[in-house]
């Protein structure tokens, strides 16, 4: 993560250099918000991972939620940014460790998976698609959440 518009050497005192910040943020969970659109006739809407880590990988969409920021607003932001749609927010359908990533030296995201509700009927946007059954290539943590939580599998 970097932070924008100010370059490392005008940063105010006392704010760490971006190699000491890059290397506490790779070792501290991260929250984020997973949005889980879901219907009956089309079952689960998911997109194709095009930014490391894992790229190609079918994923639910997410992201990181940012400082400040209420999670119904982030569940919001990031249906809007990744897939082009306006949501109601549904229920918090579970959380979502991911081993897999600090295990591999990653990092250490939980997420929050909420229900999504598009405001208007919801195309598979580029890089998604819906599916009845869950593709071979979806994360292995969210394989099983859905399994569990939305009855796919």
């Amino acid at each position: 993560m970097t932070i924008p518009c100010v370059p490392e050497s005008s940063r105010p005192a006392g704010w760490l250099p971006k190699a000491e910040f890059d290397a506490i943020f790779s070792r501290v969970p991260r929250l984020s918000v997973e949005v889980v659109i879901c219907t009956p006739e089309r079952g689960v809407l998911l997109m194709l991972r095009d930014i490391p880590p894992n790229v190609g990988a079918w994923h639910i969409p997410g992201g990181t939620v940012l400082f400040g920021e209420r999670l119904t607003d982030a569940v919001r932001r990031v249906a809007r940014d990744e897939l082009g749609l306006e949501v109601t927010v549904g229920d918090l359908l579970g959380y979502i460790e991911y081993p897999s990533h600090y295990e591999n030296g990653l990092d250490s995201p939980v997420g929050l998976a909420f229900e999504a509700i598009p405001n208007a009927r919801a195309l598979a946007p580029e890089g998604g698609a819906w599916f009845t059954t869950l593709p071979p290539g979806l994360y292995a943590e969210q394989a099983e959440f859905l399994a569990r939580r939305v009855g796919l599998t």
